[in-house]
C-alpha cells in the first residue's frame, strides 16, 4: 500500500481529525520506542527497516490501534 493510501485510511479511522491522528501516532511511537512489539503481519526484517511513525500509521490504518476517546 502506498504512503498516501495508508495516511488516508489512518485519517478515516480517527474521524478525519488530523490532530487526533497526530496524537495517536505520537502515543504509539512512544510505546514502540519503549519496547512494545509492532502489531503488523509483515516480516520482522521488513518491519526493522521501517520508521516507528510508519509502523504506527500502518497499525492505525489496519485497525490494530484504535482511538480511546477518553485519552484526548
Amino acid at each position: 500500500m502506498r504512503a498516501e493510501q495508508i495516511i488516508s485510511k489512518a485519517l478515516e479511522r480517527t474521524g478525519n481529525d488530523r490532530y487526533r491522528l497526530c496524537a495517536l501516532v505520537f502515543s504509539r511511537v512512544k510505546e514502540l520506542s519503549n519496547g512494545d512489539k509492532p502489531l503488523l503481519s509483515q516480516s520482522e526484517d521488513h518491519i526493522k527497516k521501517m520508521d516507528l511513525s510508519d509502523i504506527a500509521l500502518q497499525e492505525i490504518a489496519e485497525g490494530k490501534i484504535t482511538l480511546a476517546h477518553d485519552r484526548f
